[in-house]
């Protein structure tokens, strides 16, 4: 199994529109403060598929060189993590998408003219695709209705994607994703900057330490962390087309 970070932004990424702080200055010189909108691919032997898929979802195609995908997995109703998939248009029709029903309700309603393949999928209930075993798990990210996190599974490995959270993940949630090798952990912020929807740095590496996690990556990040070559010394940063080989 194979991950590439293709998103590793918040909401407005990185450089934000009009800002001059030193991470968005260090983002328009081209460094790895250059965060677009969030997207995961989880790759096997037999395919591709998409976890979520920001606005800048054609970018991240391209300068990934992937010209065909599998399935994708939503996991919230958030712009920032599916309104990228119209750019799947004349390029890939009939799709197919995995989600729960109200996550697949809402964005459907908006992208309905791609006419993809819908699949319901109960939450905590495991399904096959491209080889890979994946379950979908509750989160807590208000105002999302019924926001989930993903698991993945290939034999003894396991990937535990957070999607967006509080720290507050309920105990059947914890349980299963226990003992993850890479947990890529949504981590918005460092601890001195106050949110309220997302963990901070600090939540992420307490969730990472809870669960027994081997290795953890933050994604989802903000421009309000230093410079990435700075902060990345103090934080395991996840950053815009890394590749991890589980």
């Amino acid at each position: 199994m194979k991950i590439t970070l293709l998103g590793t932004g918040d909401a407005p990424g990185t450089p934000v529109i009009g800002c001059t702080c030193p991470t968005c200055m260090d983002a328009h010189s081209g460094g790895r403060s250059m965060r677009t909108r969030f997207s995961i691919l989880v790759e096997s032997e037999k395919g591709k598929v998409l976890v979520d898929t920001g606005p800048d979802l054609r970018t991240q195609l391209l300068g990934n060189g992937i010209r065909h995908v599998d399935g994708v997995i939503w996991t919230h109703t958030h712009y920032d993590h599916f309104a990228g998939f119209a750019e799947f248009h004349r390029v890939q029709y009939n799709v197919d998408i995995f989600g729960i029903k109200e996550t697949l309700d809402y964005i459907l309603d908006y992208l309905h003219f791609m006419h993809p393949q819908r699949h319901e999928v109960q939450m905590y209930s495991p399904f096959l695709l491209i080889g890979l075993e994946f379950t979908l798990f509750e989160v807590v990210h208000p105002p999302a209705k019924r926001p989930v996190g993903v698991m993945i599974k290939e034999g003894t490995k396991k990937v535990v994607i957070t999607g967006d959270t509080q720290r507050n993940i309920c105990s059947r949630s914890l349980e299963l994703i226990s003992s993850p090798d890479l947990l890529i952990a949504d981590a918005i912020v460092p601890p001195t900057v106050e949110v309220k929807k997302h963990m901070n740095s600090e939540e992420a590496l307490d969730l990472a330490k809870s669960i027994g996690a081997k290795r953890v990556v933050f994604t989802h990040l903000s421009h309000y962390f230093a410079p990435h070559e700075i902060a990345s010394k103090e934080f395991p940063l996840g950053f815009d087309g890394m590749k991890i080989d589980v």
